[in-house]
């Protein structure tokens, strides 16, 4: 059943958000040019007039309640406002929502390097309390091959204006980002794992979040998939990209991995004191055969869409109940059609974005 709903909302928002009031103050994305995002293609963003955004926000008063305690400003750069505009939105939403506790909003690093350190203490003040923001990798030649628009230098100015201004910081990574790439003579796995920890260490944002590569029909890298210009990589070689990336991880931040295109939604902690308890996530892992990985990634994955039999966590493999279910499952999709297994994988993987 459709539900009506009186203001705008926009396509998405941070998983960490799926409980928030979702308030739209632009529409898409102002770069939109990014190779592994299939958002916002073929729409055309615009800054929403700020009346039409203060009147969304009464009309979700008068709808809602005052029954949030989390709102989110879509869509995808809601930082390219004007300082004095993006106050009174926000300064409207805390009025009209009194029990919000944390405003939240995407934002393009390159847009907030634009912004004073004092512009950003306004938006804190006012009730911003954190940016999402897509560092993806801290690798240059991967980040203009991909067409971010944004170098490392300028992500770690970003960063450190946002740390300076009180707002809360989390920044996204894509594992795999590189596939089997080879950009200036060298494996882009590695040169992505540690030129992006090289980044987060300078910046030490709160927080870490990591998705994991998933190609699906209408990104622009998806043409390139086809054509053999890139090669996804296999799980294993990105959880040994993430492993990399977190022995050479230097912060005090939380790491994330809520995203179930993650092969291992385990590995997450406060840095540094869970770093090692990460690690032996991770090498445990890579012990396993290649029939044990494809296992334990079909069955999370059977647990993230609600199907029976599965694993909720990395120790659910281990119950030798659980696997000899999925492995059952597996058996008899081999046994009609040989590498069925695998192929499921992939089509649940484009499921998940």
């Amino acid at each position: 059943m459709m539900v009506f709903i009186p203001h705008e909302v926009g396509p998405i928002r941070p998983p960490s958000e799926a409980g928030s009031l979702l308030i739209r103050a632009t529409r898409n994305c102002p770069w939109n040019k990014c190779q592994f995002c299939p958002t916002y293609k073929q729409v055309r963003f615009e800054k929403r007039p700020v009346e039409d955004v203060i009147r969304d926000i009464d009309r979700a008063a008068a709808y809602h309640g005052d029954q949030f305690q989390t709102a989110f400003l879509q869509d995808a750069n809601s930082l390219i406002m004007k300082t004095p505009d993006l106050v009174r939105v926000i300064s409207h939403l805390k009025e009209k929502f009194p029990s919000v506790r944390r405003v939240t909003s995407y934002a393009r690093a390159r847009t907030v390097a634009r912004k004073t350190v004092e512009e950003l203490k306004q938006l804190h003040e006012a009730g911003l309390s954190r940016l999402h923001i897509g560092l993806e990798s801290g690798y240059d030649a991967l980040l203009e091959y991909m067409k971010k628009g944004v170098s490392s230098e300028l992500a770690i100015e970003a960063g450190q204006k946002v740390k300076q201004s009180g707002i809360s910081l989390c920044f996204y990574v894509i594992l795999g980002l590189g596939g089997r790439l080879r950009l200036e003579g060298e494996e882009t796995w590695r040169k992505h794992a540690l030129e992006t920890a090289r980044v987060l260490n300078a910046v030490n944002p709160d927080y870490i979040r990591v998705r994991t590569l998933t190609i699906k029909e209408g990104m622009p890298l998806y043409e390139k998939l086809l054509s053999g210009e890139f090669e996804k990589a296999s799980g294993a070689e990105v959880v040994r990209e993430e492993e990399l990336l977190i022995e050479n991880l230097e912060v005090t931040s939380r790491f994330v991995s809520d995203h179930s295109t993650n092969v291992l939604m385990d590995v997450r902690g406060k840095l540094p004191e869970d770093k090692e308890h990460m690690l032996s996530i991770i090498r445990r892992y890579l012990e396993l055969s290649e029939e044990e990985q494809l296992n334990f990634r079909l069955g999370t994955l059977f647990g993230v869409l609600g199907y029976a039999p599965n694993y909720r966590t990395f120790n659910d493999f281990f119950d030798p109940s659980k696997r000899q279910q999925v492995t059952a499952v597996i058996e008899e999709m081999e046994a009609r059609e040989p590498g069925s297994a695998g192929k499921l994988v992939e089509r649940l993987n484009t499921m998940l974005i």
